[in-house]
């Protein structure tokens, strides 16, 4: 046990983190700060009225720059159909024309790319953003959501891909 206020390892906490299992998602974002993308595991949902997520983004990273000027935002939660997608946004040696290649895109409501065949496609306006040590913790609210509503989830944990059955959505009424 550590004492309060003592620094934890970073190496034992990235170890750490790997154990916390996440849904896999690109993030995309269009605007006056061009097309940008980057696969992202920190996602999460905050609240369903408003309907918001957080995304979390290394600030030394082009799409923070972008996503900042653009104020819009789209989650495509992946399928294991994606993984080759995903390894595409995740490798900073490819160009973003290459990264955004290896999909079929389509322009949601607020003018973002949404992946077609994705699990989950979710249009976000960036409502507030905080700056935690490296990275920016971004809220957005939801604008548009389009469920497949069929198909296995694609999430990251222990440093390993792995399929996640998905039961067919429900109805919303």
């Amino acid at each position: 046990m550590s004492k309060p206020g003592a620094s934890v390892d970073a190496g034992g906490f990235r170890a750490a983190m790997a154990q916390l299992g996440a849904a896999v998602n690109i993030v995309t974002t269009d605007g006056v700060a061009g097309r940008y993308g980057i696969t992202a595991s920190a996602v999460c949902s905050v609240t369903d009225s408003p309907a918001s997520l957080l995304v979390c983004v290394n600030r030394a990273s082009r799409m923070h720059a972008a996503l900042r000027a653009n104020g819009v935002l789209a989650v495509n939660v992946l399928t294991p159909d994606h993984e080759a997608l995903c390894a595409a946004f995740a490798t900073g040696g490819l160009s973003i024309e290459e990264r955004f290649a290896g999909g079929s895109w389509q322009a949601m409501n607020n003018g973002v790319p949404g992946l077609e065949g994705a699990l989950v496609r979710l249009a976000c306006r960036i409502e507030t953003v905080t700056e935690v040590g490296t990275h920016a913790v971004i809220i957005a609210r939801v604008e548009q959501v389009v469920l497949r509503g069929e198909g296995e989830g694609l999430v990251y944990f222990d440093r390993t891909f792995h399929r996640l059955p998905l039961t067919p959505a429900l109805s919303e009424g």
